[in-house]
């Protein structure tokens, strides 16, 4: 491979590093060109980006990267390199999903706004809400407190209702 082209996929995969929110390096060695198929779709479907480049390439484009230098140790082997643009979270779930049926599928490291997650981490990355499940909930509990407001309101009036009655009929008995 000539040296400006070589130059040319390090600035590419640079710019991508740089704008994903979640990087997640995987070995995929023994996975047949069908289950590599599978493994892509469902990455391209959740919109997260799945390449394959050269360790020594994606070792210079993680320099620009924070927390790049640790991650590139994980950069042995075949690596594919999984980046999730919009959450960061969904390709952990993804890697975590397909490697339980597919062996092959390794993950190394991954790298979540700068903070290094080792291997060992990938179950507890995976079981993390994604953005659109934190948006749900946060929708959902705004709700409630928007529609339990006009009971609290409705309660504390009826007390009060009740109050005045109860005052005009001690006046009254007395």
């Amino acid at each position: 491979m000539k040296r400006e082209k070589k130059e040319q996929i390090v600035k590419e995969v640079s710019e991508k590093l740089q704008r994903a929110q979640g990087i997640y390096l995987t070995e995929f060695q023994g996975l047949d060109v069908a289950k590599m198929a599978e493994l892509r779709n469902q990455f391209r479907q959740a919109g997260v980006e799945y390449k394959v480049a050269k360790n020594t390439l994606v070792k210079k484009a993680l320099e620009s990267v924070e927390g790049g230098d640790r991650l590139a140790d994980g950069l042995v082997n075949t690596t594919g390199v999984a980046l999730g643009y919009d959450d960061p979270v969904v390709p952990a779930k993804i890697i975590e999903k397909f490697g339980k049926d597919n062996e092959q599928l390794k993950f190394k490291m991954a790298a979540i706004d700068g903070s290094v997650f080792e291997a060992d981490k990938l179950k507890e990355l995976s079981k993390m809400l994604s953005k659109t499940e934190n948006i749900g909930r946060m929708a959902g509990l705004v709700n409630n407190v928007i529609s339990s407001v006009p009971m609290v309101v409705n309660a504390v009036m009826r007390d009060l209702v009740s109050v005045i009655d109860q005052v005009a009929k001690q006046k009254q008995d007395a």
